[in-house]
Parts: C-alpha cells; structure tokens; sequence
C-alpha cells in the first residue's frame, strides 16, 4: 500500500505551476520538487533522447516507491506529448506517451496529476508580461499560445480522468481563483 504522493502538476505557461509547485513542496514534508523541461530536439532523433529520459526517469520513480518521500513534478513526459501534439516537434509521441502513462498508473503511490488553467485567458497577458518569465523554444509566451495549450492540457486530463480516474485522481484546478484560493484547494485535495 502506497506511504508515499506521486503528485504531478501540468498546464499551459502562465496558469502557476512555479507557485503552486513551490507552495506544494513547503506544504508536504518530505517531498521532493523537480522542474522538467523536457528534449529541446525536435526531431525524429529527439523522439529517442526523449523515450530513453522519461523511461529513466520511470525506473528512478519505481525505486522510490514505499520510502516514505514524496515526488513532485513540475511538468514531465505530458508535457512533451502536449507538445507533438501541438505541431512543435516532428514527431507523434502518442505510443510513447501511452506507455509511460500506463507505467504511471500502475506505481505504489497516491498518484495526483493536478492541471492548473485560466477560466479568464486574458489573465494570461498579465502573467506572460512578468519579467522573470523563461523563454522556451518550442512554445513561445503569448495569450494565444497559452490558450491553446491550455484547451490541449485540459482535453489531456479528461482522457486520464477516463482511463486511469480509478488509479489517478485528477483535478483541474482554476488560477483566477487567486492564490489563497488555489492553496486551499491544494490542500484539502493533499491532506
């Protein structure tokens, strides 16, 4: 039986998942937070390198299972099939993708995969405008980006919801509550 949360948190740049990672990993003890950005190789090759780092990523997970550590993850191999599926990369990640969730479902732990979203996708331009944001390749910050990601995040997590509710609990979480707001529902869903 699981001791230990396997907690994932997905959506379009801009909905908090720095902040809500951050807040999660103060909250829970024992949890560790790791922040993926996945292969920035678009290419047919880029399928590969990317197959082989979430399978490791994968075999390090299983051996953690039962040690009494929570994992946390700011983004991990969902991200990249949102990605292909988006048109950024030249590949299908598709049968990958249905592996590593498969595999996913399957770990001894309570598992959570949390997306973030905006109801109000204006929201979005005040978020991207912030100064210490990133810039990443395949997704470049704008409102229009973002809502399409989002729509694609949110489409992802009612196929997981369908396939795997039973093993998964996945919640869409709304940002444009505010922060007090999305900290409580953080925790009454973790505790």
């Amino acid at each position: 039986m699981a001791n230990s949360k396997l907690i994932v948190v997905e959506g379009p740049q801009g909905a908090g998942k720095t902040t809500i990672t951050d807040f999660i990993r103060h909250k829970i003890p024992y949890t560790n937070l790791y922040r993926l950005s996945g292969s920035s190789d678009s290419s047919l090759a880029g399928k590969q390198k990317s197959v082989e780092m979430y399978t490791d990523l994968l075999d390090y997970i299983e051996k953690l299972q039962n040690k009494s550590i929570n994992l946390l993850f700011d983004r991990t191999f969902f991200t990249e099939a949102i990605y292909c599926r988006l048109g950024f990369k030249e590949f299908s990640y598709d049968d990958a993708f249905d592996e590593f969730l498969s595999r996913f479902a399957k770990f001894d732990f309570d598992i959570y995969y949390i997306t973030l979203y905006l109801s109000d996708i204006n929201e979005f331009e005040k978020r991207l405008a912030r100064d210490d944001k990133g810039v990443f390749k395949y997704a470049k910050f704008s409102v229009e980006s973002s809502n399409i990601q989002q729509e694609a995040y949110l489409k992802m997590s009612d196929e997981i919801k369908e396939k795997y509710g039973d093993k998964i609990h996945v919640v869409n979480i709304d940002t444009c509550v505010g922060l007090e707001g999305v900290k409580k529902q953080i925790e009454e869903l973790l505790s």
